[in-house]
């Protein structure tokens, strides 16, 4: 594993970038039903959520542009899962850090 001080600013700045996009309650929430490889498509995720179909994609967008994301169509639906599933080791650290 590369020390801090072994990265590149590129790297560096995605990561920053990657983070503040999940640095939001809703977009938690959408990433923990997207662990273990799990494939949801808008439908799926704003039914679960209980929210608006309107501010599921939203988030979903968001997620997509930072990388977090990634989508496929298939049909008439678009599923969205995790672009690497080592973003799953945030959200367990997310979960150990409950107060």
């Amino acid at each position: 594993m590369p020390k801090l001080n072994d990265l590149k600013i590129e790297h560096l700045e995605r990561a920053a970038n990657m983070l503040k996009a999940i640095a939001h309650p809703m977009r938690i929430a959408i990433l923990s039903h997207l662990e273990d490889g799990k494939r949801m498509s808008v439908t799926e995720i704003h039914e679960k959520l209980k929210i608006e179909q309107s501010t599921t994609s939203h988030h979903l967008g968001i997620l997509k542009d930072k990388g977090v994301l990634a989508s496929k169509r298939e049909g008439k639906n678009t599923y969205y899962f995790l672009r690497e599933q080592n973003l799953s080791k945030i959200l367990e650290c997310i979960n150990k850090c409950k107060v």
